[in-house]
């Protein structure tokens, strides 16, 4: 019968086993660690030794167009490419374009733009009165739309007559010298954005496009996704974001063809609007609302909107005097940002109700236009 061993010894070399294998794996950790960090110091050598002087990795590839694509007005083709002629309506694929210091084509790399704090909802302004009337309310409201706040001696156009002799509705501009869309017309450099929801009436569109002016409708109803019309001018089937901004006051999923306003700059690669037309048949109250809780204002130069007073408007709640109080605070929310109303237009042929009531001879739908003194 075989003579067993101690048990220490056992126990002894299963113990120097436990240890070299824990050794070996410290080893091999420290080893792991080095070799990440020299690799890591050779790829930001790398980096820095072959980035462009911005800072970004040159890629040539992006520079280049796609096939069947045409830039816009105002985009820079490499060398060695030429402009196509102009097409009359055809559909292409919309890319971004450069003016006035904005993006190249295939550039704006992630983090080029700061993001702006974004608010909830705007700040209500005071009551008009105590008693929080509609009679208050409608009086102040109505007196501040047709007060100017500056005066214009260069008002284009001021109605234009129609093949059967009726005016149309005008959509003033402002081309005092003082402001600087008068240059950016003479210039060639002028952009407009139109919102829409299938109007037919495109004469002021037409009007700056002729002129030269970069102009982009904005409508839901246009059947293709991008059509350029003429050489200046390009439909879009696309409309703005209207709804409640608040997540908490109604969760909604938008549809392909709805977007934020300054989603639709960044993915244009447009960086300001000279200036923007809204004929939203009652959606231009939370369009507005959206415009300033986005803080995009001060990429507009000129605001000519279309107001309706017949009824609140689009998701618009509360009694009659918290609806003109809101629509009230709204303008003022322009006022504080530099915007100053310098044109008002009563229509006359819309019904002449306000909130379903005649009151003060008020007309159902006003067009009014505002410039950014800011603006440069």
């Amino acid at each position: 019968m075989a003579k067993e061993k101690p048990l220490w010894r056992c126990c002894a070399f299963r113990l120097c086993l436990l240890s070299a294998a824990l050794l070996f794996c410290l080893q091999l950790t420290l080893e792991l660690r080095r070799s990440w960090s020299s690799r890591d110091s050779e790829v930001q050598a790398g980096l820095l030794s072959s980035s462009s002087p911005s800072g970004w990795l040159d890629a040539p590839a992006l520079q280049q167009p796609l096939p069947g694509v045409h830039p816009p007005p105002g985009v820079h083709l490499p060398p060695g490419h030429s402009r196509p002629p102009a097409a009359s309506r055809r559909q292409v694929t919309y890319l971004r374009s450069s003016r006035r210091g904005e993006a190249e084509l295939g550039c704006c790399p992630p983090g080029g733009s700061s993001h702006k704090k974004f608010r909830w909802h705007i700040d209500l302004q005071p009551w008009a009165s105590p008693s929080q009337s509609l009679n208050e309310e409608a009086m102040r409201f109505l007196k501040y739309i047709n007060t100017t706040q500056i005066s214009c001696n260069h008002l284009v156009p001021s109605g234009l007559m129609s093949d059967s002799g009726s005016i149309k509705k005008p959509w003033p501009i402002c081309l005092d010298e003082k402001f600087s869309l008068v240059h950016q017309i003479q210039n060639k450099q002028c952009r407009l954005y139109s919102l829409g929801l299938g109007n037919e009436d495109t004469h002021f569109e037409l009007s700056m496009a002729s002129d030269g002016c970069e102009v982009h409708r904005f409508d839901p109803s246009i059947k293709s996704a991008h059509v350029q019309e003429s050489q200046h001018l390009w439909l879009h089937r696309l409309s703005i974001d209207w709804r409640d901004p608040h997540p908490a006051i109604a969760v909604h999923k938008l549809h392909s063809n709805t977007k934020k306003l300054g989603t639709i700059l960044n993915e244009f690669g447009h960086n300001k609007i000279d200036v923007l037309k809204a004929d939203l048949e009652s959606a231009e109250w939370k369009i507005l609302e959206n415009l300033i809780l986005e803080g995009i204002l001060e990429q507009i130069g000129q605001l000519v909107f279309e107001i309706h007073l017949h009824w609140p408007g689009f998701e618009i709640g509360g009694n009659d005097s918290s609806v003109v109080r809101f629509w009230y605070s709204l303008l003022k929310e322009l006022e504080l940002k530099d915007f100053r109303l310098f044109h008002t237009y009563k229509d006359l042929s819309k019904p002449q109700l306000f909130l379903k009531k005649e009151l003060f001879n008020a007309s159902s739908c006003y067009i009014l236009s505002w410039v950014n003194m800011r603006w440069k």
